[in-house]
């Protein structure tokens, strides 16, 4: 499995609130939908390539 890079974030407590209640509904941690909700962004904004593959993911996260 890759190493991820870790940082701390800072995050408003009410988009907190909003993430956490999107991610259990999607069945995903918190980290994970964010993860998930950068990767999509950066995927249709054309800065990450569109077959770019993330193996240590593919099981864990569940596309939408």
């Amino acid at each position: 499995m890759a190493v991820k890079k870790s940082f701390p974030l800072r995050i408003n407590p009410k988009l907190y609130e909003v993430l956490e209640k999107w991610a259990a509904d999607e069945f995903r941690s918190v980290n994970a939908h964010i993860e998930y909700l950068l990767r999509d962004s950066a995927q249709r904004a054309g800065r990450l390539n569109q077959t770019a593959s993330f193996p240590e993911e593919d099981d864990n996260v569940k596309d939408c």
